[in-house]
C-alpha cells in the first residue's frame, strides 16, 4: 500500500506529488493521458505561486511580467507587483519543468482514470490502487469529484462561462498582462516568452476568435501578421460548485474542488498552497483538517473573484470597471497584489 494516489499529472497534482515526495511520502500520479498536455489557460504566473516553483526546485524560463493593465476604449489601468515580477509560461513548459522534477523524486506516473473509490478507516482505493489517501486534482470536469458524490448543482439557473486560448509568434509589445475589457467578453494578452504572446478570451458560450479580436483592429492586425504558435484550444464552464473538499481519506485540490472564474488569474498560485496544505493534512494523519485550511487559502480568490463577476455581469456597472481602476490606483494596486 502506497501512502498517496494523485489523479491528474497537471500542474497542481504534479506539484502536489512534489510535495508528497519531499516530505517522504510513497507517490502515484495516475492519469489518462501520460504525456504533457497543452490546455487553454492565462498561462500567467502570479509572483507567488513562482516563489512557490522555486520553494520546490522548479524554476520554468518565460517572460517577466511586472503587472497587470486594465484597457477598456481610451482608458487604462495599471498596476504594478510590488515585490517581484510574475511570469508568463507556456503549459506545456511548466509542465516538462515538472515532470523532470517528479522524475527527480522517483515520483511514479501511470496511466489510467479513476472511477470508482472504496475507502474504509485504514485506506482508499481506486484504479485498483490501494493508498493511504487520495488527492483528486484532475480539472474542472474530476471524476474523482463525481464519484465522491460532491458536485453540487447551483439552485438557481447560471449563465456558463468559457475560455478559448491560442498563441502567436511574435514578439510582446508590454511586459504586462494586457486584459482588454470588452462589452461581452474579457480579452487578455500574456506574453509567455520574447517571441512568443498568449491570446485568451473568456465570456459566454459561442466564442468565435476572430470575430472577438476583430473588436480591436491594432490587435488583430499584429496577429494577423504573425504565425499561430499553436491550435485553438477552449475550456469550459469555469464554474464548478462543490459540496465539500473532503470525503473520508479522499481531498480535492485544484479546479476539481471548485472554481469561481478565470477572471482574476490566479487559480495556479491556489492550486498550489491546495497541493501544499493537502499533503501537511497527510502528514499530521488529520485529513479533515483540510477543509478549513482550503477555505483560509482561497478566500480572497472567492471574494474578490466573485464580486468582479458579478460587477462584469451587471449591464450598467462593467463598463465603469476599468474607469474605477483608472481613477483609484492604490485600490486596484492592492487588490492586484492581493491576488498576486
Amino acid at each position: 500500500m502506497i501512502d498517496l494516489l494523485i489523479a491528474g499529472s497537471g500542474p497542481v497534482g504534479l506539484v502536489t506529488a512534489i510535495h508528497a515526495a519531499e516530505a517522504g511520502l510513497e507517490v502515484v500520479v495516475i492519469d489518462p493521458r501520460t504525456g504533457v498536455v497543452d490546455k487553454a489557460c492565462g498561462e500567467g504566473l502570479m509572483p507567488q505561486a513562482i516563489e512557490h516553483l522555486k520553494q520546490i526546485k522548479v524554476d520554468p524560463p518565460g517572460r517577466d511580467l511586472m503587472g497587470i493593465k486594465y484597457i477598456s476604449g481610451s482608458k487604462t489601468a495599471t498596476a504594478n507587483f510590488l515585490e517581484r515580477p510574475g511570469r508568463g509560461v507556456r503549459r506545456t513548459t511548466l509542465s516538462d519543468h515538472l515532470r523532470q522534477r517528479a522524475a527527480e523524486l522517483n515520483i511514479v506516473l501511470i496511466e489510467g482514470r479513476v472511477t470508482d473509490i472504496e475507502q474504509n478507516n485504514d485506506w482508499i482505493e481506486a484504479a485498483g490502487i490501494k493508498s493511504r489517501y487520495l488527492v483528486g486534482a484532475d480539472g474542472l470536469h474530476s471524476t474523482v469529484r463525481t464519484s465522491l458524490n460532491l458536485d453540487l448543482q447551483p439552485k438557481k439557473k447560471v449563465s456558463h462561462r468559457y475560455g478559448i486560448r491560442q498563441h502567436f509568434v511574435i514578439e510582446p509589445w508590454s511586459d504586462y498582462v494586457e486584459v482588454y475589457w470588452l462589452p461581452h467578453v474579457e480579452l487578455y494578452v500574456t506574453p509567455v516568452d520574447d517571441k512568443t504572446v498568449g491570446i485568451a478570451i473568456l465570456g459566454s458560450d459561442n466564442l468565435n476568435f476572430w470575430e472577438i479580436v476583430g473588436l480591436l483592429p491594432d490587435l488583430e492586425r499584429r496577429l494577423r501578421a504573425s504565425e499561430p504558435a499553436s491550435k485553438l484550444r477552449g475550456a469550459g464552464p469555469l464554474r464548478q460548485n462543490v459540496k465539500a473538499r473532503t470525503s473520508g481519506r479522499a481531498m480535492l485540490v485544484g479546479d476539481a474542488a471548485g472554481y469561481v472564474d478565470a477572471l482574476t488569474g490566479e487559480g495556479m498560485r491556489v492550486g498550489f498552497e491546495e497541493g501544499f496544505a493537502a499533503v501537511q493534512s497527510i502528514i499530521e494523519n488529520s485529513p479533515s483538517t483540510y477543509e478549513a485550511n482550503w477555505n483560509r487559502i482561497t478566500r480572497s480568490y472567492r471574494i474578490l473573484a466573485g464580486a468582479l463577476l458579478w460587477a462584469s455581469s451587471n449591464r450598467v456597472i462593467r463598463p465603469l470597471i476599468t474607469p474605477t481602476a483608472s481613477a483609484l490606483p492604490p485600490v486596484f494596486r492592492r487588490i492586484v497584489n492581493t491576488l498576486g
